[in-house]
């Protein structure tokens, strides 16, 4: 818990943004440096993302920014739609939805190196079920669903 305590917040937008400029394979340094001079690709994915953000924030909060790039970060404020999208973009796998209100949840196959990812992002108040502890690589469903008061 205290490790999640220290990571830098970013919105979910920002965490989609930085997801989606690894998923081109960038190194921390590649990105550092190109986000840092602007030098951003256009998006042609469905999410049209304008990496200018990623600039401004960069340019607000330099510290913050590198901390994320190299160490992680956790989202401030997740939703349903941003959780499957951020697997998607991060871990390259389909997240499915179930939206009845009450029982709102994502479920992805996932390992357990990815679940843990997936964990050390997500905001306060979600939570992660299912898998075995004991699975070493094996990819197994998972369900992401807000902790019920």
């Amino acid at each position: 818990m205290l490790e999640t305590l220290n990571r830098v917040k970013l919105s979910q937008r920002d965490a989609l943004l930085l997801e989606s400029l690894r998923g081109l394979g960038w190194s921390d340094e590649e990105m550092l440096l190109r986000v840092t001079e602007g030098d951003l690709p256009v998006d042609e994915s469905k999410y049209h993302f304008d990496y200018k953000r990623l600039t401004a924030l960069q340019a607000e909060k330099p510290e913050e920014f590198e901390q994320a790039v190299h160490e992680g970060y956790q989202i401030k404020y997740n939703t349903i739609r941003g959780i499957r999208s951020w697997i998607s973009i991060a871990l390259g796998k389909e997240a499915a939805l179930e939206l009845e209100e009450g029982k709102e949840a994502a479920e992805a196959a996932l390992t357990i190196a990815e679940k843990n990812r997936l964990e050390a992002a997500l905001s306060f108040g979600w939570q992660i079920h299912g898998g075995s502890q004991t699975a070493t690589g094996a990819t197994e469903v998972y369900r992401i669903e807000p902790i019920q008061r």
